[in-house]
């Protein structure tokens, strides 16, 4: 084992800071870290927007669910999937993105290129003691988090991240059994048995944590969550705005 991996296995979602700040330095790091993450034929589809105002952390906190926690830590960064650049170098060309942002291959590559840079922000911040917390409810009006953020065409918000010095220790949350993620050479899909372990030892984890403790497993956990109709309701539309056009869903408002 080493010093990274110790890192990343003790990995913990904070949801409380303390009010001390990130000095520009860590921040910094934190950006160069993403910048050298791998990304697809260097075309660096990420965009990241640091949100420190307190007004601006506490709207964006409204935005995504009223989660306080993004208000509360001094940080709050925007992972963007992000084709302006690329609309740039083809209209230098005398050339357009049209075409090629029908295709929902442009929205896979765009999401992988943020859930890459995401983590690699994660490894960074907490190889310096600082906390964090992934915010997929930057979707939830995501509307409204383009307008707030000046989002030209092609640019979108995928996923939040807030960054600050942990004022809890909750603890590690169990994750499955590798036999039920990690196979050799084909998908193996008998995983009833190993799903139903899973259950049990996380449901003895929501029992016995000193907050937030309740009865229920990963089973019920996962059947609630996408249970219609779905958390998210107005992306499709967000997504067509902003040039995503391949986007669709009866689930459009």
């Amino acid at each position: 084992m080493n010093k990274v991996i110790d890192s990343m296995l003790a990995h913990r979602s904070i949801r409380s800071y303390t009010d001390r700040t990130v000095s520009d330095e860590d921040l910094n790091s934190i950006i160069r870290a993403v910048q050298a993450a791998p990304n697809w034929v260097n075309l660096q589809l990420v965009s990241i927007i640091a949100v420190k105002n307190t007004d601006h952390r506490r709207r964006l906190a409204e935005l995504c669910g009223n989660q306080v926690h993004i208000a509360e830590a001094p940080v709050f960064l925007v992972f963007c999937t992000d084709y302006h650049r690329v609309a740039l170098a083809c209209h230098k060309k005398e050339q357009t993105l049209n075409e090629v942002m029908q295709d929902i291959d442009t929205l896979l590559v765009g999401a992988h290129e943020v859930g890459i840079a995401l983590e690699a922000a994660v490894v960074a911040a907490e190889s310096l003691g600082l906390g964090t917390v992934p915010i997929g409810d930057v979707r939830k009006n995501a509307l409204e988090i383009v307008h707030e953020l000046q989002l030209p065409e092609y640019v979108f918000p995928m996923l939040g991240l807030c960054i600050g010095y942990p004022a809890e220790e909750p603890g590690l949350k169990p994750r499955f059994p590798q036999q039920a993620v990690f196979f050799e050479e084909t998908y193996k899909t008998d995983l009833k048995d190993k799903l139903a372990e899973y259950d049990v030892i996380y449901a003895h984890y929501l029992k016995e944590r000193p907050w937030n403790n309740r009865v229920g497993n990963w089973t019920d956990l996962a059947a609630d969550f996408y249970r219609h109709p779905f958390h998210y309701k107005g992306v499709a539309d967000a997504l067509s705005q902003q040039g995503f056009t391949s986007a669709k869903s009866r689930y459009s408002v």
